[in-house]
């Protein structure tokens, strides 16, 4: 009877061995429904990393049940990204920045309550360095293709610091000196190796989110019919260089009003447009779309 206890107890720690051993297998090598082969901007993903797969399944799960939010950039993202995809390349930025701009204001002229504004969340102080207006009645941050330009400035900065695209965007929520200080103090070079606050340290994982689920929307259940994405309307452009006392006036003769004239400029900020010598602005008006 004893060497039959012994031999039973023997059988039970070798069959939960072998059960560990699968579980274990499984979880490190089949994920939950995606492939665990990522990569943001040409640079790998080390998903081989227990706590990075799991940082990274959070903001797939997040992302995939926030059916509301994840909806509307999909459906956004068909009118925004052609404007800022051929800015990027211009830069020499990688496509997959774009993201970036997705979860920072969800392709939209956001405002947040530190006072960051537009779609790439430009700090006043930041967007003067370089080069946006923003004054009273002009406030560039609101211009998708100034503030794509001006983000591209700050991120090619960014790699050349680190030499590495994924820090770069990892410094556009931590700053370029915060990201540098800490990879000293913790003696790494790599963002995944990082310890960073809660909001840096998902920033990445969160692109890369959105990279995988808008590129690939109806596995993830997001099934939109073309017709139903939003779409650019066809503008031209009107050359301004004197002073506009009243916009609601002007967009009259422009065949608009003063709505449509604010939603396709959203950069101007007041009910009038002062324009000082050897200056001007270019102000779009839409030619369709506003008619039956």
């Amino acid at each position: 009877m004893k060497k039959k206890i012994i031999v039973m107890g023997l059988v039970a720690v070798l069959a939960s061995f072998l059960i560990y051993g699968v579980v274990s297998d499984k979880a490190k090598f089949s994920p939950v429904g995606y492939n665990l082969s990522m990569d943001f901007a040409g640079e790998e993903v080390p998903t081989f990393m227990a706590d990075v797969q799991e940082r990274l399944d959070k903001e797939m799960i997040t992302n995939m049940n926030y059916h509301t939010n994840t909806t509307l950039v999909i459906k956004r993202a068909n009118k925004v990204f052609p404007i800022i995809e051929p800015i990027l390349a211009k830069y020499g930025v990688p496509d997959d920045f774009k993201y970036l701009a997705v979860i920072e204001s969800s392709l939209v002229n956001a405002v947040s309550p530190a006072g960051a504004r537009g779609v790439w969340q430009f700090m006043p102080s930041t967007a003067k360095e370089k080069g946006m207006e923003v004054s009273e009645q002009v406030d560039e941050r609101y211009h998708l293709e100034k503030s794509t330009e001006a983000a591209c400035k700050y991120l090619v900065t960014a790699k050349e610091k680190f030499g590495s695209w994924t820090l770069a965007a990892a410094s556009y929520n931590g700053g370029i000196g915060g990201i540098k200080s800490k990879m000293e103090e913790q003696q790494v070079d790599n963002y995944y190796d990082l310890l960073l606050t809660e909001e840096t340290s998902r920033y990445v994982f969160r692109i890369l989110a959105l990279k995988e689920i808008m590129k690939n929307s109806e596995k993830y259940g997001f099934s939109i019919p073309k017709e139903a994405l939003y779409y650019n309307i066809p503008t031209k452009k009107v050359v301004v260089d004197s002073t506009i006392t009243d916009l609601a006036s002007f967009a009259k003769t422009q065949g608009v009003n003063y709505k449509i004239l604010k939603i396709h400029n959203p950069w101007l900020r007041d009910k009038k447009l002062t324009v000082t010598s050897g200056k001007q602005y270019e102000i779009e008006i839409p030619t369709e779309g506003y008619s039956k």
